[in-house]
């Protein structure tokens, strides 16, 4: 299937940092930061008091040696496994993030919080460091106005299926374990973002514990330079965010479909496709996976808000761009769960069934990936010819425009609302294969040089990527650290690729 594998691959939230909580001189225009906490130097480090810490907590802390220490410090790759934390704490409520937020700071302490733990660099679990888990942080509230409280440790599934419920939706990420937390700070590319945007863009609030310990409520109208940098910026940056407030849709009727393509046809298809999606109503997303091989194989997949009829007609004139014909076609209607589930590859399981083990049936997997940004259609032969030859490496390309594109690049701190789609490299790897599957995808990534522009999606955080602070945050980079310094002067929240670590 196409899906299988790739499940894991436009959440995001996955992505980049898991639920790191996120998130020189500012712009021209752009506002002075408004009075915040105050620059401060940092108290000499004192050991961490574990026990004062487990007192505090309603969840419970678990310490290398204790019962259940190997199955809470691991993330969801397993090419982090050799990463030991000092301590896991399962935070329940917001007063126990506060907790885990003092004794690192008092401690000098590397904090990281998790949530679906996808970080694709294993930033949600620092060597040595304190995890804030938030898993049980979970839950969907929608109240009568349309809006929906979501706990920041609450799995896409069970967004997906408590929106469900109400008769509402929220555009978002295909993976079923990704937390919403990492996708909605680094943006949140989605099945439904053409028609809806960004999940970022549907945020109406977000409560967050930041470097001092203060449990704060960012909106367009409390903390308002800390909520755009919310929007896109990143996560693990700004402090730990507890719950999330987003405006939500009535849940439509859907149609998802897939076309699979004979070998030698992926340069013809990808020059049809890139055409096709510039000018495609926003009802309707595809993605183009491009599989490595000689020659590359190719499946064009998607989502479109209507009925079966609607989109035929689109997929009429898509190959009627192309004198390729696919092996195999499918639209099949859907409702918004059903949708959900069929880009989650959990079709034929429960909701229940569609979860992490334990409790649930998915298995944890080993991956390696990095991103660029497709400002324009590229030149077809010259994109498939960076992973002809090579094996086990797939390009994704999953296509912007629509709603995304209406917002200006500075409106969030998501910069990269003109691309034209996103550009996934990814391989699947185990720790024996990992070296391989690191050069396979940084030579894939060099050989688009001079095809995509510069930037990347920091949901797919690459610890080799040139530049990455400009990659990730183009022209809105200036204003980010400015907010980073002014939420947390003393860089609390810190790690290889934070905001405090771009310059």
């Amino acid at each position: 299937m196409t899906i299988t594998r790739r499940a894991v691959l436009r959440a995001a939230g996955m992505g980049a940092v898991a639920a790191w909580s996120t998130s020189c001189t500012a712009r021209p225009g752009s506002s002075p930061p408004a009075a915040g906490p105050a620059p401060s130097s940092p108290a000499p480090a004192a050991p961490p008091d574990w026990n004062a810490l487990r007192a505090r907590l309603s969840g419970g802390l678990v310490l290398p040696g204790d019962a259940g220490y190997e199955t809470a410090r691991r993330s969801f790759n397993v090419l982090f496994d050799a990463r030991k934390p000092a301590a896991v704490a399962a935070c329940a409520r917001p007063e126990d993030v506060q907790a885990c937020v003092e004794t690192a700071r008092q401690a000098r302490l590397p904090l990281a919080a998790r949530s679906g733990g996808h970080s694709y660099a294993g930033y949600s679990t620092p060597d040595g460091g304190l995890v804030a888990d938030l898993s049980r942080m979970s839950g969907v509230r929608v109240a009568s106005d349309g809006t929906a409280e979501i706990g920041a440790g609450t799995k896409l599934i069970d967004v997906y299926a408590g929106l469900a419920k109400a008769g509402r939706c929220l555009p978002g990420g295909s993976c079923p374990s990704v937390g919403i937390a990492g996708l909605t700070l680094g943006g949140g590319i989605g099945v439904l973002m053409r028609k809806f945007g960004l999940t970022c863009d549907r945020l109406v609030s977000a409560r967050i514990v930041t470097a001092d310990g203060t449990l704060r409520t960012a909106s367009a109208e409390s903390e308002p330079d800390l909520f755009w940098a919310l929007r896109g910026g990143g996560g693990g940056n700004l402090g730990i965010v507890t719950s999330f407030t987003f405006a939500t849709e009535p849940a439509p009727d859907l149609t998802v479909f897939s076309l699979h393509f004979p070998a030698g046809a992926t340069s013809n298809v990808l020059g049809a496709w890139q055409q096709w999606i510039a000018a495609a109503p926003d009802e309707l997303w595809s993605n183009c996976v491009i599989s490595a091989g000689r020659p590359p194989t190719c499946r064009v997949g998607g989502c479109y808000v209507g009925s079966p009829a609607s989109l035929n007609s689109l997929l009429d004139s898509f190959l009627a761009k192309t004198s390729a014909r696919p092996d195999s076609r499918s639209a099949q209607p859907k409702g918004f769960l059903d949708a959900m589930r069929y880009f989650a590859a959990c079709s034929q399981r429960t909701v229940e069934q569609c979860r992490p083990q334990p409790g649930g049936q998915l298995t944890r997997e080993g991956y390696v990936a990095t991103s660029r940004m497709l400002p324009h259609a590229a030149d077809p032969a010259h994109l498939v010819s960076t992973v002809d030859g090579r094996s086990g490496v797939d390009l994704l390309l999953d296509s912007f425009g629509g709603a995304v594109s209406r917002l200006a690049p500075d409106a969030t701190a998501f910069a990269h609302r003109t691309a034209l789609a996103s550009a996934q490299i990814y391989a699947t790897a185990t720790t024996a294969t990992r070296d391989q599957a690191t050069r396979a995808v940084t030579e894939v990534r060099a050989a688009l040089t001079g095809i995509t522009s510069d930037s990347a999606y920091v949901n797919y955080i690459d610890p080799d990527l040139p530049d990455w602070p400009t990659a990730y945050y183009g022209a809105n980079l200036a204003r980010l650290r400015t907010v980073a310094r002014k939420y947390d002067p003393d860089s609390i929240f810190t790690f290889a690729q934070s905001l405090h670590q771009a310059h």
